[in-house]
């Protein structure tokens, strides 16, 4: 029990079974934030003592709860997780400057946890000015994790690099940011000793590879990402581009590959042509993790290295790879677990290449312990759909992107409605799914009666009536979040969610069929709901383009700007 708890507060007058020393002693072990969370729910002697023992926190929302409230909440916090904006705003459906900035979370950690140790943060707003304070607010401050944010510029880093003298961990990756140079790198100090994994595959300016190669002499247990030839001991890896007139001579990357024996995970091969690609043979054999999502290889090429990689785990490719590509995954990786496949070119319709049903099917008979997929196609069939999740019935995730909006079945012309059925149906296990193409409320009267483990459901130009969303609503008890744009769901489908929206993390609607009246009906009927409508120059004042609910401990956020209403 911390000793700064006095033995005799209130909170521990009441009779507990089982000692104190026990009953936290127990809950060290219990590292999932959900399982934490029903554990304080037991009665109020597990509500104290979890409260005490919890060291990180995760927060799926930044406006679900204040900096404030998690404070007197958790008092021994040393890790924090924090997201964001809504997905969606990856699409660029949320405006630029709509929140989700850092700065007043620093400030108040830094009264109430001066010993923070590690910021895990995505899509949040986060300022030089923010990563600064951070760097000096926090004297134990050893890891810093920032994905898909946005507002800072390499002179933060800078900052990080400079004061956080006891950093592990600093992971830069896809993030909107101002790239001033790798001139950061050089703020290490000459006696920083302690990095272990550093990520910056998404910066493009050239960096000082002499900075680099001192950095990676000092820090003996560095899995850095961006250096190969000094560190045999790698772990993890990221290499960057492939560019003739910067890359090490072909004898001397085999070489330094060849003593990699223990990489686990491989990314980045930007640029990587068949002319690199076999010097990468030798280090794959261990490979639970390959990333190509950056590299436009070929079928052949791709097949080539898969030969190479008995132990995937986890696969991410370009559609370059078209069918035969895929066919090769399903070929050479039969523990494969989790496959995404990324479009070359999303904005171009008239490209002809990229992967089809023929490749799904074809890795589904070779990976049958796969469980979670995003696959970016330009067709597909029922029938096919229909084949994968027979042939794979284990998916946890299945996220399905038909690229144009309201594609049927090319080949019968029907809705892709028993498709998505079959998912259903079969994937009794399914907790997140995304569909696409052409569907009917069908669909969604799957989806309500059989995916009764569903935890996120993303749906873009679908539906035909509000019924379609009032199954989901209905028939999906465990739902936390539901992201729809562009379908006919309108103000019935909205209210029908009253009861069922506090037990959710969020809803997001755009350009669907809801009103301001409904809007403002919802916020009355729920106040402990944050319903925000998102208006811009050209929205009909009694149409509410954009719809962001969430619950909240916290009440309406303090920082809207004036295009977000909160009613």
């Amino acid at each position: 029990m911390d000793p700064k708890k006095k033995k005799d507060s209130p909170e521990l007058t009441r009779f507990s079974p089982f000692p104190d020393e026990v009953l936290e002693g127990v809950l060290s072990l219990v590292k999932s934030h959900r399982d934490r969370s029903s554990v304080s729910l037991v009665c109020k002697d597990w509500y104290h003592a979890e409260r005490w023992t919890r060291s990180r926190v995760f927060i799926g929302n930044c406006y679900s709860v204040s900096p404030e409230i998690v404070a007197r909440r958790f008092p021994g916090i040393r890790s924090v997780t924090l997201k964001g904006k809504p997905r969606f705003s990856d699409f660029n459906l949320v405006p630029e400057n709509w929140g989700a900035d850092i700065h007043q979370w620093l400030v108040v950690f830094a009264g109430a946890y001066p010993f923070l140790e590690e910021l895990r943060l995505k899509r949040m707003t986060v300022t030089d000015e923010s990563l600064e304070f951070l760097a000096t607010s926090f004297p134990n401050f050893k890891a810093l994790s920032l994905l898909s944010c946005d507002g800072f510029s390499t002179d933060g880093l800078a900052a990080i690099a400079t004061h956080c003298k006891n950093l592990t961990e600093l992971d830069i990756q896809e993030n909107g940011m101002e790239d001033n140079g790798g001139g950061w790198l050089s703020c290490f100090p000459e006696n920083f000793t302690s990095l272990e994994v550093l990520n910056f595959a998404s910066l493009h300016s050239d960096v000082s590879f002499d900075a680099l190669e001192r950095l990676v002499t000092r820090c003996r247990s560095l899995r850095l990402q961006r250096l190969l030839v000094r560190a045999p001991q790698l772990t993890e890896l990221g290499t960057g581009n492939f560019e003739q007139e910067l890359t090490p001579s072909h004898s001397e990357l085999r070489t330094a590959f060849s003593n990699c024996k223990n990489l686990h995970t491989l990314s980045g091969l930007w640029d990587a042509t068949s002319l690199f690609l076999p010097l990468l043979y030798p280090a794959c054999a261990s490979l639970n993790f390959l990333n190509l999502s950056y590299a436009f290889l070929q079928g052949g090429e791709l097949a080539k290295l898969l030969v190479h990689c008995p132990n995937l785990h986890r696969l991410w490719v370009l559609d370059t790879v078209e069918d035969k590509g895929l066919e090769a995954i399903g070929s050479s990786c039969p523990l494969l677990e989790e496959l995404r496949v990324f479009p070359a070119y999303p904005y171009d319709m008239d490209m002809n290449h990229g992967v089809t049903e023929l490749g799904f099917i074809a890795v589904s008979h070779g990976c049958r312990q796969l469980h979670y997929v995003l696959y970016f196609c330009r067709q597909m069939t029922n029938a096919a759909v229909a084949t994968v999740v027979q042939n794979c019935p284990d998916f946890t995730h299945f996220r399905l992107c038909i690229m144009s909006p309201r594609q049927p079945d090319y080949l019968t012309y029907e809705p892709m409605d028993e498709g998505f059925g079959a998912v259903v149906k079969t994937c009794t296990k399914l907790q997140r799914l995304a569909v696409s193409g052409l569907l009917t409320d069908l669909t969604f009267e799957y989806i309500g009666q059989y995916a009764k483990n569903l935890e996120t459901l993303s749906v873009a130009f679908a539906g035909n009536s509000d019924w379609g969303m009032q199954c989901v609503l209905a028939g999906c008890p465990k739902l936390r979040k539901l992201e729809i744009r562009d379908c006919p769901f309108g103000n019935e489908a909205l209210l029908s969610g009253l009861e069922k929206y506090e037990s959710m993390r969020s809803l997001w609607m755009s350009a669907c069929n809801v009103t301001m009246n409904a809007c403002r009906k919802l916020a009355r009927e729920m106040p402990r709901l944050n319903v925000e409508v998102i208006r811009d120059d050209e929205s009909d004042d009694s149409q509410a383009d954009k719809v962001y609910v969430y619950r909240s401990v916290a009440g309406p956020r303090r920082d809207a700007p004036p295009f977000v209403l909160t009613l």
